[in-house]
């Protein structure tokens, strides 16, 4: 499996975007619109291969002043629980790290919460509703 930050724009964008439409967008009835996805040029993109075959993906996303935040985490269904997401995790926290960033928040489903905790993260909020579903703010301190 090969870890890496994608061009936005690239084929292999075009791939990530299919699997998060998949993965966090279709089973809700939503779609991204043209507006959101030319946001994500100023995002640091990442994904996850088996040599074509996208397998998960991320992206971190700058909150001035000093903030980043974690978003779009998506592995293919049948992969979940086979260490690519916390493959992912563990990449995108040694990015921000390596940036200089001393923490990563995330607005996390309520239903991956546990996900969440295991790789160090703490809820930092009450339950809100986003796209229509429970999610919680979570923080984890990157030393």
């Amino acid at each position: 499996m090969a870890l890496k930050i994608i061009d936005h724009g690239s084929e292999e964008y075009q791939l990530m975007v299919k699997l998060r439409d998949d993965i966090l967008r279709k089973p809700l009835g939503l779609t991204f619109t043209p507006e959101e996805l030319e946001k994500e040029k100023e995002n640091m993109l990442i994904a996850a291969f088996e040599e074509e075959q996208i397998l998960g993906c991320c992206m971190l996303v700058e909150e001035p002043p000093s903030g980043i935040r974690l978003r779009q985490m998506a592995v293919l269904n049948d992969l979940q629980g086979k260490g690519i997401g916390r493959a992912l995790m563990n990449f995108a926290e040694n990015l921000a790290r390596d940036r200089g960033f001393k923490a990563v928040t995330m607005h996390a489903r309520k239903n991956a919460v546990g996900f969440y905790e295991k790789m160090g993260y703490r809820v930092t909020s009450d339950e809100f509703t986003e796209v229509n579903i429970p999610h919680y703010v979570m923080e984890k301190k990157l030393f």
